[in-house]
């Protein structure tokens, strides 16, 4: 097997802790999403029925033939919208559901699989203190791997090249 190799990991030594740059900024916005896409979250993938279980019915569940697929989790508001759920850390998405799995991604990468979901945004944190949904303009140059800075006039998303 020379010349053969798995991918290395993305996150090596990750812990699964909170990162403490956006730690020290949760709660304050703009900030969050001046790091969001330079950071790992993690976004749950949860089982749902398999095709055959939902064609099956509810019978299929009692029986215990059923089958299951593994999905991440987009949540849909009254308007109509969906949204990817995020988490920070392994702790506050355990305090989502205990049984979801964990995928470690970048912000960015989160942001783009949003976006091709054909959702509108990414929730943060559901449930927590500093939940925060970044949506429409936000969650595209998110995607794009566009920068917020500040500026005189405030803070303006600066799109890389």
């Amino acid at each position: 097997m020379t010349g053969r190799s798995l991918a290395e990991p993305a996150f090596p030594d990750d812990d699964g802790r909170l990162d403490p740059r956006l730690g020290a900024v949760l709660g304050d916005t703009t900030a969050v999403l001046s790091l969001l896409g330079q950071v790992r979250v993690f976004v749950p993938i949860v089982a749902t029925l398999g095709e055959a279980s939902r064609a099956a019915g509810p019978e299929a569940l009692v029986s215990g033939d059923k089958d299951a697929d593994m999905a991440a989790v987009l949540m849909t508001g009254r308007d109509g919208r969906q949204a990817l759920l995020t988490f920070t850390s392994l702790d506050a998405m355990a305090r989502w559901n205990p049984q979801a799995r964990p995928v470690p991604v970048w912000g960015q990468a989160a942001a783009v699989a949003a976006l091709s979901e054909g959702a509108a945004a990414i929730l943060l944190d559901l449930g927590s203190p500093h939940f925060q949904v970044v949506e429409t303009d936000d969650l595209r140059h998110l995607a794009a791997g566009d920068r917020l800075v500040a500026t005189d006039a405030g803070h303006a998303w600066v799109t890389g090249s």
